[in-house]
Parts: C-alpha cells; structure tokens; sequence
C-alpha cells in the first residue's frame, strides 16, 4: 500500500510542476504581444430635462382642461388647417366621392350632402340655407354637373366666413391704463390652456403681460396658471381660493397699470361652488374690470369643438351675460364637428378668431375661413 501513496504523490508533483511552467510560458508570449489599443469610451446620451409638470388636480375638470401644458414650446412652423382636420373632413369624404362619381345631379346627391353637412354639425338652418341656394342654381341650369355643384358649396360655404373682424383688438394708450381681455367659457374646454398659449404669444410680440387667476372656486386652476406664467414670460396676480375672482381681476389690472404692463389676461370661472349664479358673477367681473386703470378689449369665449352644437348654446349664454367679442375653438383638430363654426357665425354673429390645431403653443393660430372650408370640403 505504502508504494502506491508514493506514485500518487509523485503524480501530483509532477502535474504541478507542469502547470508553473506552462503559466510562465503563456506570460512570455503576452508579454512581447503588441499592445492592443484602448476602445473609445461612449459618452452618456444627453439627458433632456423635462419641464415640470403642473401641480395634480384636484377637480377632475382640470385634468382636461390642461393637457396642454406638458409641450409649451413654440411650433417649428404654423400647422396648417387641412394638415390638422382630418377628422372633421372625414364627415364629407364619402358624401364628395359618391357625389363626384355619378353623372348628373339626382336626388341622392342632395340627400348625401345633407347628411354630410350635418354630420359635420353645420347646423339645420345653416344646412338648409346652403342647399337651398344650389337647389336655385341647379333649377336655373347654373349649375349641370357635380363637380360644378361642389365647387359652387365650397365657394358659398366660403362667403359666409368672409368679412368678420378677427383681429384681437389692442388699442395703445397710457403706460398706466393696460388692455384686458377677459376669457371666458365652462370647465374643461381649455381656457387655462388658451390663456397660457396667448400670453406666450403676445411676450413673443414684444407685449408685456400679466395674467390674472380668477376662477377662485376651481381647485389647482390658479397653479395651472402659475406655471404657464412662469413659462410665458408673464407675471400674475393670485387670489384665495373661493375669493372674490372679481377682486383679483380689479387687483390685477391695477398692479399692471402702476406697473406699466400692457396687457392683461384675466381667467374666469366656468362653474361656482356657491349658490351665486354663474351668469351673475361674470357680469360683476366684466363690470369690475372696465372700472378703474384698465379698458376691456376683448372678451374671448373659449369653445371645445368637440362638443359641437353644445357649444352654440354656450356661446349664446355666455354671450348675453359678458358682451363676447369673439371665440376660440378649441381642440378642433381632435373633432369631426368643424361644422359648429358656421353655427356660431351665421346665427350668433360671433367671430371665431382663434383655432386650436394640436397641443403646442404654436398650434393656436388665427383663424382663415377659405384654409378652413378647403380643408373641410374637399376631395384630395
């Protein structure tokens, strides 16, 4: 037994032995190896820091209201309207393809292009009134064929939008007597929005703006607001929550007269918490706020143009309450109710003087009635 300990320990010996010398040699040949370059180290991707989002809401209105404010940057170029409404052009597209591939003018095309423009939420009169007028043509051999006849309601649809002041009226005066434009309409249509995107507009005009946060029953709505001040370039004037939102509005325009700030944008509430009538407390605020350093030069009714005809009945109560100069239609990119325009102009006289198409600043631009019909109405 005991030789057999001694081969083993031999063995063992033997392959250690081998393994030194086997590790020496690979190290020899390492070391007279060139030298292998280093591999460039990748720099870390830039981090892009993100703008803060505004405070959570409370009420679960401003939740809607303000899905805006997480791009606040200023569009690359303005969008245009046939690029954005594809939605509301989606209304006619059937109706138009139908109508252009027949042959003459048969009953089905005035029964396509009725239900189309309704679709669209032109309105019954409005529907009625411009089919009416291309029946007349069409009975007088003015017009034959159906391209003619769509050519002939583009162009009518057209006329009816031409002609309205859409300007946003600023009129220069003293350094201490500022403009104020009231904006006014219901919770959730984007006025808050609306009032950050113009504000950072106008700071790009050279115009130097105060904003007012006067819808003091809306939970988060003067926080909202802060922070679009904060990126517009603008200051602001807050109040309690619950407060007099007309004493806000009377502070702010006082601060922007002694202040030599000529623009003030004042928010509004679009629902109380209290038992004072909505109606009532706007026109104490539009009476407020033509009293002491400020002129009223616009009262903006802000609409969401998904809501469609809903929104001619608004603008028909906050018109009579506030004396509304024009409106913003909101959201229309997102609607296939385009129509409500011709509602709001042809039966209330309003005209609709800015257009949301899409959430970024730049998105908010004037509104072109012959732009909006050719996007409307139209078979490329």
């Amino acid at each position: 037994m005991l030789w057999i300990y001694l081969v083993l320990i031999v063995a063992v010996l033997v392959f250690g032995f081998g393994v030194v010398l086997w590790n020496r040699r690979r190290a020899a040949v390492s070391s007279q190896a060139p030298s292998r370059p280093a591999l460039p180290v990748r720099p870390p991707p830039e981090v892009l820091v993100g703008v803060p989002a505004p405070s959570a809401a409370v009420d679960d209105e401003v939740a809607i209201e303000d899905d805006a404010l997480a791009e606040p940057e200023l569009a690359v170029e303005r969008p245009s309207f046939r690029s954005r409404m594809s939605k509301a052009r989606s209304a006619f597209t059937g109706a138009l393809l139908g109508i252009a591939g027949r042959t003459g003018i048969t009953t089905d095309t005035w029964d396509d292009l009725e239900e189309a423009l309704l679709r669209a939420d032109v309105g019954v009169r409005v529907t009625d009134e411009l089919l009416g007028g291309l029946r007349a043509r069409v009975k007088a051999k003015e017009i034959i064929e159906p391209g003619q006849l769509l050519e002939a309601l583009q162009a009518e649809m057209t006329s009816r939008l031409l002609g309205a002041d859409r300007s946003l009226h600023f009129e220069p005066g003293e350094p201490d007597s500022p403009n104020v434009w009231l904006f006014v309409g219901v919770n959730g249509v984007g006025k808050t929005t609306t009032i950050g995107k113009v504000a950072a507009l106008q700071h790009e005009a050279g115009v130097t703006v105060l904003m007012a946060a006067g819808d003091t029953f809306r939970a988060a709505a003067a926080e909202q607001l802060t922070t679009w001040a904060e990126r517009s370039g603008a200051e602001i004037v807050r109040g309690n929550e619950g407060g007099d939102p007309s004493a806000v509005i009377f502070d702010a325009i006082e601060r922007a007269g002694a202040r030599g700030i000529q623009l003030v944008l004042a928010d509004t509430a679009g629902r109380l918490h209290t038992k004072t009538n909505l109606m009532d407390e706007l026109r104490k605020v539009r009476r407020v706020a033509a009293k002491g350093r400020g002129r009223v030069t616009e009262v903006l009714l802000v609409i969401d143009a998904t809501t469609g005809q809903n929104g001619l009945t608004q603008a028909r109560e906050f018109g009579s309450a506030t004396e509304v100069t024009g409106v913003v239609l909101t959201k229309l990119d997102g609607s296939a109710k385009g129509g409500i325009v011709f509602a709001i102009e042809t039966e209330l006289g309003l005209p609709v003087k800015l257009v949301g198409l899409g959430e970024t600043i730049g998105d908010l631009v004037p509104f072109d009635p012959r732009e909006f019909v050719e996007a409307l109405v139209s078979l490329d």
